[in-house]
């Protein structure tokens, strides 16, 4: 078996996965990303290309870089299509957002980062850990070749239920394993060509399914080009995505002559990030440590600066020497002040969207205060006037039991938040304000009876 050594190595070419790399590389460490994907394919991820903050990115690969793939920047509302109550309802999106062509964008990416001096081993397949104690490296097959890849710090960007997870030792670490495929979403996605603009391309457009914790999709890139898909949640019955999204694309008149351009699969995360996603030798960045707004799956931005975070944590371990877990601690502190106290907030919608019919659900969309719904979608808590909720409790008759849990689950969310803004400051105070956390779970199944989902 060959042996490479490097100071880092990275598993996997996505966004938080070039962003770590570039991050180490521009500082004059050896990193080789390994990427099981061919050179050709390398960036082709099945994702809605709806990219939520446009406008700020870490500077390790200039935005200069990436911005020849944002298609479509003039999107500034989601368009919520309610069939059971004959409506639509629009929705601001707050901040810069723009849809990309996600195949050009993750060839930049990976550009950007060889621009850093980040070293690519496309077709190179992960086996094992290599671990002794400390993670210290990879075990690969490149080019049907075995690989030993040696490394001070290894950094798991290999997406949703990595493989290095499952191989690595991590019992008597702090890093989150309370993680099963119920918690992750399954997807499909096409790219369709359709013969005339769509009237809708300044709109995210989101249909429910037949079934609650899932919806269809239709993001403009172009006036004529449209990312349409779906996903369920993978606690509930299994859907034949493929159909679905046919039977719905049939029913719509924009879609008669349509064209498919590309068709897709993947499973990505819709749960809280990780409690932690370090141990000595070891941290995960994006979709491997669940960075993602649990409420619409997108992660772009996110996965950036986890990449960030986690490469400039990996730079100070190993010029201090110390890769020891409360070494790396600081790169989780980074991540739940920036964007992971709002994820777990809205990981608390997504648990209540699970206990209550897809048709009630709509129902109470329908008549929810389109800015305040905004609030909650984007930062995860809303602030809801005693006025505004007797308005809101006028106009929701027959959702009032629907309605009263809400207001409850809402109280819940912020309390929630609160609590991860305390986030501990280093691995003793962990497990405490873990029991914390739980507590505040524990009532918001209480109040809304969803199965427990951790």
């Amino acid at each position: 078996m060959t042996t490479e050594a490097y100071d880092v190595v990275v598993a996997g070419a996505g966004t938080a996965g070039c962003y770590a790399a570039a991050t180490i590389a521009n500082e004059g460490l050896d990193v080789a990303i390994l990427e099981r994907k061919s050179e050709e394919e390398a960036g082709h991820i099945a994702c809605g290309d709806a990219l939520k903050g446009a406008g700020h990115f870490p500077e390790a690969i200039p935005r200069s870089q990436i911005e020849p793939a944002f298609t479509n920047t003039d999107v500034d509302h989601g368009r919520f299509e309610i069939p059971a109550e004959d409506t639509v309802v629009n929705i601001p999106i707050p901040g810069e957002l723009a849809v990309i062509d996600r195949w050009e964008y993750g060839r930049r990416l990976i550009d950007g980062a060889a621009d850093a001096g980040v070293e690519f081993h496309f077709d190179t397949v992960v086996q094992d850990v290599l671990q002794n104690g400390t993670v210290e490296g990879l075990e690969a097959i490149r080019n049907g070749e075995p690989v030993a890849y040696e490394a001070s710090i290894v950094i798991d960007a290999a997406g949703a239920l990595s493989i290095l997870q499952d191989e690595a030792d991590l019992e008597a670490a702090t890093f989150d394993t309370n993680v099963t495929y119920s918690q992750f979403c399954s997807a499909y996605r096409e790219i369709v060509e359709v013969e005339e603009p769509v009237e809708w391309n300044d709109a995210l457009v989101f249909k429910p399914t037949e079934r609650s914790a899932g919806y269809l999709w239709y993001f403009p890139r172009t006036e004529t080009e449209i990312n349409v898909g779906l996903g369920f949640q993978m606690n509930e019955e299994p859907m034949e995505l493929v159909d679905a999204l046919k039977r719905d694309i049939r029913d719509r008149e924009e879609f008669q002559g349509a064209t498919v351009e590309d068709k897709l699969g993947a499973a990505l995360p819709t749960r809280r990030p990780y409690d932690s996603a370090v141990a000595p030798g070891l941290m995960a960045v994006g979709d491997a440590a669940g960075h993602v707004n649990p409420t619409t799956g997108g992660g772009i931005a996110g996965a950036a600066y986890a990449g960030k975070y986690a490469g400039e944590q990996a730079v100070e371990a190993i010029a201090d020497g110390d890769l020891s877990e409360d070494a790396l601690w600081r790169y989780n502190e980074r991540v739940m002040d920036h964007f992971g106290s709002r994820y777990a907030a809205l990981d608390v919608y997504n648990i209540f969207s699970t206990a209550y019919d897809i048709d009630d659900l709509m129902g109470l969309l329908a008549r929810l205060p389109v800015s305040k719904l905004s609030e909650a979608l984007y930062s995860g808590s809303a602030d809801l006037s005693w006025p505004l909720k007797v308005k809101m409790a006028l106009k929701s008759v027959g959702h009032w039991g629907t309605i009263l849990d809400l207001y409850r689950t809402k109280n819940h969310a912020d309390d929630l938040m609160d609590h991860y803004e305390a986030y501990p400051d280093s691995p003793g105070a962990f497990a405490d304000w873990q029991a914390r956390r739980d507590e505040i779970l524990q009532r918001v199944y209480e109040t809304t009876g969803a199965e427990p989902k951790y």
